[in-house]
């Protein structure tokens, strides 16, 4: 049953309105699944602390706030010169650009694509490429035990489809760019990205996510990869939205044999955001690497759950999840590796470390192992601390000042999961992104 104080009636009339600017649409067989998850969600309702998956992430003031779904027709005034600060330098000629969940493509730069690769808006996609978009949707992540992405499926309009055909590679990154910019109620966004690589292609996508003008929002964000046979996908996400805002995003791999996948996943903003990552590693001589990066301030929780799901033999997997907690702030990581019966030789590595800036920063983490073979190398650990007084000490006998030290030392830890971004350009920004939040940090620690 729902938990008290959550406003379910709000997205049964917001579905009504939303139906309306269907038109046609409404009567196409994937408005009724769009049904049928409103309907599950009214069921499940929003999680609540009693439910496992959440004990340490309260989402109650998203349940309780009011949303309202944007619509295109809502508009939005964004120049070209109003989204430069989010471009990375050098920005990939391929970019799609999103203003509160809607495409814009006035915004956005599609050029030069190779034979028989599509990249275009998923409202688009579904007209065009029905066939291989409806037979992904709601295939990997299910609506059926899953609040969000109910509620993602029954607001289902926009987002990205972007599919590269069997044995091509794309040499520049797909940037996708989403902006929330809010409006005179809070503004809830519903985006579904599709990315489908074909066997023995190439491709690497950026996701990013950025609040314009620190907008109360809620993002509910689900990004789908259907990784064909021996294809490569790199992937890097982004979330750097306002700090009064919520996120919640879903990212799963499906891998099919011999494919590798990397994936970054960097958040720094969002007063409550949670990033839930699946890659299940679904046939031999998969491999796998999840790299996460969380550096929260003032009272913002970020919550990372991700599962690697080892279901053939013969497959690798490598974890590696940091944060760094300055203020109030709250972290949660709960890693699991599932081994099945049958997946013998599988060699699979997690770790989760936390940096704890401030006394009153805390963490709750729980790597986990479920392990159904016998013949597997599997390892994890969890290491949560303070800096080390000793280098800060060793530092500061060299002629550095106490703060710049910190700032040394901190970033030093960050950079093991910075490092690993294959973005040059991305890469560079994080830096100057992480000086900032780390400064903006510390003023805030000392007021």
């Amino acid at each position: 049953m729902p938990g008290h104080g959550q406003n379910l009636d709000q997205y049964v009339s917001n579905f009504e309105r939303f139906e309306k600017s269907l038109n046609g649409e409404s009567k196409q067989p994937l408005h009724a699944v769009r049904k049928a998850a409103l309907a599950r969600f009214t069921e499940l309702g929003f999680p609540t602390t009693r439910d496992e998956e959440w004990r340490f992430t309260n989402v109650a003031p998203i349940a309780k706030e009011i949303f309202v779904p944007a619509l295109p027709s809502d508009g939005h005034r964004l120049g070209l010169k109003d989204i430069e600060p989010y471009l990375f330098k050098a920005d990939a000629p391929l970019r799609m650009v999103f203003v509160n969940g809607h495409w814009a493509p006035a915004l956005s730069a599609v050029e030069s694509l190779p034979p028989g690769v599509r990249v275009m808006s998923l409202a688009r996609a579904i007209v065009a490429e029905h066939d291989l978009v409806t037979q992904n949707l709601s295939k990997y992540v299910r609506f059926d035990g899953n609040a969000f992405a109910a509620l993602n499926m029954a607001f289902l309009k926009d987002g990205a489809f972007v599919m590269v055909p069997d044995g091509v590679e794309l040499s520049e990154a797909v940037h996708l760019l989403f902006l929330q910019t809010g409006g005179s109620s809070p503004v809830m966004a519903t985006m579904r990205n599709v990315i489908v690589a074909g066997i023995a292609s190439r491709v690497s996508i950026v996701e990013s996510y950025v609040g314009i003008g620190a907008p109360t929002s809620f993002t509910n964000a689900v990004t789908e990869f259907i990784v064909g046979d021996r294809a490569i996908v790199e992937h890097d996400k982004l979330q750097v939205e306002s700090t009064r805002s919520f996120h919640i995003g879903t990212t799963h791999f499906h891998q099919g044999g011999g494919s590798g996948v990397v994936s970054n996943a960097i958040a720094l903003g969002g007063r409550i955001a949670r990033n839930d990552v699946t890659a299940v590693l679904n046939a031999e001589g998969c491999t796998c690497t999840l790299n996460g990066l969380s550096v929260a301030t003032g009272d913002q929780l970020i919550d990372n759950h991700t599962t690697i799901d080892h279901a053939k033999p013969g497959c690798e997997s490598h974890e590696l999840y940091a944060s760094i907690l300055d203020g109030k702030s709250r972290g949660v990581f709960n890693g699991k590796i599932l081994v099945r019966k049958d997946a013998q030789k599988t060699d699979a590595k997690q770790t989760n470390r936390t940096l704890l800036l401030s006394d009153e920063a805390t963490i709750d983490t729980k790597p986990q192992l479920e392990i159904f073979a016998d013949d597997v190398k599997c390892t994890h650990g969890a290491t949560v601390g303070q800096l080390d007084e000793d280098q800060v000490f060793y530092l500061r006998a060299r002629g550095i000042d106490l703060v710049e030290a910190r700032d040394v030392l901190t970033f030093a830890f960050a950079r093991a999961v910075i490092d690993r971004i294959h973005v040059d350009p991305l890469r560079e920004q994080l830096d100057a992104m992480l000086h900032t939040r780390l400064r903006q940090g510390r003023v805030a620690s000392e007021v």
